[in-house]
């Protein structure tokens, strides 16, 4: 007798996802939000409670296999305490040159106390925790609706979803300085944070993000939303001793400026995924990354770029340096849409070997239902060219330092088209320090 069992049936749960259901079922009465938000947290729990943790059999989780890799879920974090609160001081280090309104967040949780509250004209912050216990109209409107994704790793995050910023930039605001969102874990814990900004017609900002955790597990997302002919610059930088999931989940209307980098180093395991759409006309986007990785650190960027109107142009660089055992991944999709005629997009992937056992693995993908476009992608793999070596060592150069001057200018590309000098030269001095710790 022949059985036909349905390939969408889970009969068995791991032991992470069986105790990030337990985490949910016991968080859900504390969980901020009631009436709609309790109904979105719901919906998306179901969601992820049909799929399960992403594994390599999904298409674009292929080469990140999380149900494998997360062989346990941590439980959430608990409030912090003082000394938490102290240690969160020095945190978001990398842009301590830079003059900008920090925001901090410790273990999940908004931390006012150590962050820059004063007024300024055209700008308006409140913690998502608040937002979401108060029914906030902006997060009502904009948060789970940004862009529609059918992504497990969103859906548990709505789900789980605490505390993080809600920015709204009004309507032909240029803020003075930017705004520095840091992202501090003490706890060996979970935490799950959803960030909004919302920046208004001919608003401008420019949005920093720090990461850094020791040994928690991290599941965090930003939505953003551009109106028509707004300015936004967005730099995320990610140190992660545990697991670091993050979503960037964007849609950009017309005539508007949009750049975001993703900055990773010294993590265990990072996936930076990015789901981005063109609402508008005429926008230009820049989206880029770079990535350091050494021993066995695993870090995916995956990419969906949506272009839903005409015209537009976007330019997505990746640049990935690779040492021991370490594993660099490139997922990146391009869909233009059949109206999104005039459309310029062109993708490049590059990953440098500097070990024999790093590994690099890269799909960029174009799907195209318009006629009248310039579109293309790339990717290479590599070590550091010999003769280049050569040509430096010929001059007296020692190798370990002509190596560090051929990595630097490989990385360096993709920073530099980050507009905010002060940006581009701390994360040139990370790359700097990331190098001397390997002599």
């Amino acid at each position: 007798m022949n059985v036909n069992v349905p390939t969408n049936v889970r009969t068995m749960k791991t032991a992470a996802e069986q105790a990030l259901a337990d985490a949910f079922v016991s968080a859900q009465p504390k969980l901020p939000g009631k009436g709609a938000v309790a109904a979105l947290r719901a919906d998306a729990f179901q969601r992820f409670e049909t799929a399960g943790l992403p594994h390599r059999r999904v298409e674009e989780w292929k080469y990140t296999d999380l149900r494998a890799l997360m062989r346990e879920a941590q439980p959430l974090a608990g409030l912090p305490d003082a000394a938490a609160k102290a240690k969160a001081k020095n945190a978001g280090a990398l842009f301590a040159g830079i003059a900008a309104r920090k925001l901090v967040f410790v273990d999940g949780a908004f931390a006012p106390d150590l962050s820059d509250l004063s007024p300024e004209a055209g700008l308006a912050i409140v913690s998502m925790a608040d937002a979401l216990a108060k029914g906030d109209a902006l997060v009502a409107a904009h948060v789970g609706k940004t862009v529609e994704t059918n992504d497990v790793g969103v859906a548990l995050n709505t789900a789980l979803m605490g505390d993080g910023a809600v920015i709204r930039v009004a309507a032909g605001a240029a803020l003075a300085k930017p705004i520095h969102l840091v992202f501090f874990g003490a706890q060996a814990a979970a935490s799950v944070t959803r960030s909004l900004l919302v920046v208004e017609k001919g608003a401008s900002v420019t949005l920093l993000e720090s990461h850094d955790n020791a040994a928690g597990q991290v599941n965090t997302a930003l939505e953003i939303v551009a109106a028509d002919g707004a300015t936004v610059e967005h730099v995320k930088t990610v140190r992660a001793g545990a697991l670091h999931l993050s979503s960037l989940i964007a849609s950009v209307g017309a005539r508007a400026r949009f750049n975001t980098f993703a900055f990773t180093t010294a993590s265990a395991l990072v996936r930076n995924q990015m789901f981005i759409r063109f609402a508008g006309e005429g926008t230009q986007a820049g989206i880029g990354g770079a990535t350091l990785a050494r021993a066995r650190e695993h870090v995916d960027n995956t990419l969906l770029i949506d272009h839903a109107a005409g015209g537009c142009e976007s330019r997505e660089r990746f640049r990935a340096v690779l040492d021991g055992q370490s594993r660099g991944v490139f997922q990146g999709k391009i869909v233009v849409r059949p109206h999104a005629q005039k459309t310029d997009a062109r993708m490049a992937s590059h990953s440098l070997l500097l070990s024999d056992d790093a590994e690099a693995n890269a799909k960029p993908e174009l799907e195209i239902f318009a006629d009248d476009v310039q579109c293309g992608h790339g990717a290479t793999t590599g070590a550091l060219q010999q003769d280049l070596l050569f040509y430096l060592r010929a001059r007296g150069i020692p190798k370990r330092q002509a190596e560090a001057l051929l990595i630097q200018s490989f990385v360096a590309e993709p920073i530099e088209s980050i507009g905010h000098e002060g940006v581009r030269a701390a994360l040139n001095a990370a790359v700097e320090r990331w190098l001397g710790e390997r002599e």
